[in-house]
């Protein structure tokens, strides 16, 4: 890839179905994501700088510089990722919208950070130096390979979409690179890390610089995960993904985060290796999971005391931990594998995981955010300090920063790159697969160059237009994705004939002129959904949702309860749009305190009230109106 201007998008397989299209080809002009996008870069970026300041985080950087590390280091042992996060969400920004104040923040966050740099090419700011632990002394819990990849794709994405600049971070990447290929080459140490990340920049940054010692290295660490190479611990090995090979699993499990990052890096290395077997694994992987571990927002994660995956069919709302960073990881790791088989379920994962996990994160403003994604709070929450960390991932409200705080750096970066998400390329077309306003313009294999604009008021409204801006006399594929929830009412009008159609992909090939238009029409009407009877933690409950939004009922909407828990839905009338919000016929039920909660017979009977119509919130936007009780699932009788 060297010698040309790449594609300015975070993931560039050289094989695969499909080719992703990037900031260059793809351009989101309006809606919900590009008003997210702007939150994003004209407040997140600079509340996430001011906070790394304000820590210490970037001066630790300083710190290592003069060598005085070991008198006022500050942060966790992974604090110095978020820097290189906040590097990569900057070089996204600043590829799509060339923010001349940006640039110079980034450059001037790269000298700090190129400063610090040992002339073997080791960078971190926890280890290695007068006072402080040795080098990779602790690769259970210490972080310093997870650190070296997320340094690598902020090279990545800055070489991505301003090749050839000169602030040297590429450079300061490739030698760490470097470094760890020296140290956990065949002939270094035989270990990998304990939050894999790693592996999957090593994939990146090698179809960024051609080296493939990059890539045989981030084989070397899949391949020796899973021998029981880490330290036990309390959690278990299961905890890093190192109890089994990946290529034996059959289901994401342990910490969340950490398992969606292997996989990723996992489907990375299948699709440039050409190892059928390991794709196969974690496509399997991939399947299992989804029926089975995660939740109706896309969230995954159950367990509080390890952030992990629970077991099959185990997941509580109330309990729900579903970190942001697990839904960006299953982002990733979808994306990868729609790039390799094309299979259209994987865009509708990575789209109900955007809408309802990554977009519930930060908060109206983009200054405060959910560590945490829970899908039922029981008691009004607290506000959060304004001036100080948040202590508890499990905040009650979005808080402004976290002592741990990967969820706020890593939703600026995927909000950044988002645009690279929505359409891809192959030798017959065009596919569009997240639907947002914005134009298309690519090249074809021959050198053709189609060009779409996409009008919709999706995700409210269910109508997508995508008009031909280009004259072509050989023909050419529009496809367009078809949400698995669309079960019923989908239809796309081409030519002034409308005809109905299943989910999945509909294709039109033919010889396209300026001015035709397709039309798809998605029945976004709003509708109950029933879980697996499995999910025991919700059998007698429903959901509600309007086309890939998962739909709320929150306190601050009702009068006469304490709690949202008093509530109970009538499914005898189905969900109405009213005034452009979505209601249901709930009853209150009053019922009385006894001093036993256990009966041998039928329960006494509560008081009923009449049903009234209550308005739903759309669950990425619950909790901005200050302290309330919430619940996804809603209960269906007394």
């Amino acid at each position: 890839m060297t010698g040309t201007a790449p594609t300015a998008a975070p993931v560039l397989p050289n094989r695969g179905r499909f080719r992703p299209l990037g900031l260059a080809e793809v351009r989101i002009t309006g809606g919900f994501w590009a008003e997210r996008q702007s939150v994003n870069a004209t407040a997140t970026l600079g509340h996430i700088e001011h906070w790394l300041e304000r820590e210490g985080w970037i001066r630790n950087f300083d710190l290592a510089a003069r060598g005085d590390l070991g008198h006022g280091r500050r942060g966790r042992e992974f604090s110095d990722s978020e820097v290189y996060k906040f590097l990569e969400a900057m070089a996204w920004e600043i590829g799509r919208g060339g923010d001349a104040g940006l640039e110079s923040r980034f450059r001037a966050v790269v000298r700090r950070v190129a400063a610090a740099q040992e002339p073997d090419g080791y960078l971190n700011t926890k280890f290695g130096r007068r006072g402080q632990e040795p080098r990779w002394s602790d690769l259970e819990w210490g972080h310093e390979l997870y650190c070296v990849g997320h340094l690598l794709q902020a090279a990545v994405a800055r070489a991505r979409t301003r090749p050839g600049a000169d602030d040297g971070l590429l450079e300061v990447a490739r030698r760490a690179a470097d470094n760890v290929c020296e140290t956990f080459g065949p002939a270094g140490i035989d270990g990998l890390c304990g939050h894999p990340e790693i592996e999957t920049a090593l994939v990146e940054f090698a179809r960024t610089t051609g080296d493939d010692r990059y890539l045989a290295q981030a084989a070397l660490f899949v391949d020796r995960r899973g021998h029981g190479r880490l330290s036990d611990i309390e959690f278990g090995r299961e905890y890093f993904q190192d109890e089994i090979p990946v290529r034996r699993a059959t289901v994401l499990r342990g910490h969340a985060v950490r398992a969606n990052y292997l996989a990723a890096g996992a489907v990375d290395i299948a699709v440039e290796l050409k190892d059928a077997a390991l794709l196969d694994a974690v496509r399997d992987q991939w399947r299992s999971t989804v029926a089975r571990r995660t939740y109706v927002t896309g969230g995954q994660g159950s367990r509080h005391q390890d952030e992990a995956f629970g077991g099959d069919w185990v997941l509580p709302p109330d309990r729900a931990y579903s970190e942001t960073c697990a839904g960006i990881g299953s982002v990733m790791f979808a994306w990868r594998l729609l790039l390799a088989d094309g299979d259209p379920r994987y865009a509708d994962l990575i789209e109900r995981t955007l809408f309802n996990v990554v977009s519930t994160s930060p908060s109206a403003d983009g200054r405060s955010f959910f560590y945490t994604n829970t899908l039922h709070r029981r008691e009004l929450g607290t506000e959060p300090d304004a001036d100080r960390p948040s202590l508890r991932a499990a905040a009650s409200l979005r808080a402004p920063w976290f002592e741990v705080s990967c969820c706020p750096t890593n939703v600026a970066r995927t909000l950044a790159s988002l645009t690279s998400y929505v359409a891809t390329a192959d030798d017959e077309g065009l596919q569009l697969h997240q639907y947002v306003p914005g134009t298309v313009a690519y090249r074809l294999a021959d050198g053709r160059e189609p060009r779409v604009t996409v009008a919709t008021g999706y995700p409210h409204d269910g109508q997508i237009r995508v008009r031909i801006d280009s004259d072509d006399d050989r023909p050419w594929a529009l496809s367009m994705r078809v949400p698995g929830w669309a079960v019923r009412g989908a239809t796309v009008t081409v030519d002034g004939q409308t005809r109905p159609v299943d989910p999945g992909v509909v294709t039109e090939r033919r010889v396209w002129r300026r001015g035709d238009e397709v039309v798809l029409s998605l029945p976004v009407a709003p509708r109950f959904t029933y879980p697996d009877a499995r999910v025991d933690a919700v059998r007698g409950c429903v959901a509600v949702e309007q086309g890939p939004l998962v739909l709320a009922l929150e306190s601050v909407d009702v009068g006469g309860v304490d709690t949202v828990d008093d509530l109970y839905v009538d499914t005898g009338h189905p969900p109405r749009l009213v005034d452009g919000r979505v209601t249901v016929r709930c009853r209150p039920v009053h019922q009385r305190d006894l001093d036993w909660p256990y009966h041998a017979g039928p329960a006494p009977a509560p008081a009923d009230a009449e049903p009234d119509e209550v308005p739903l919130v759309e669950y990425h936007a619950w909790a901005n109106r200050g302290p309330s009780t919430m619940r996804v699932w809603l209960p269906t009788a007394g």
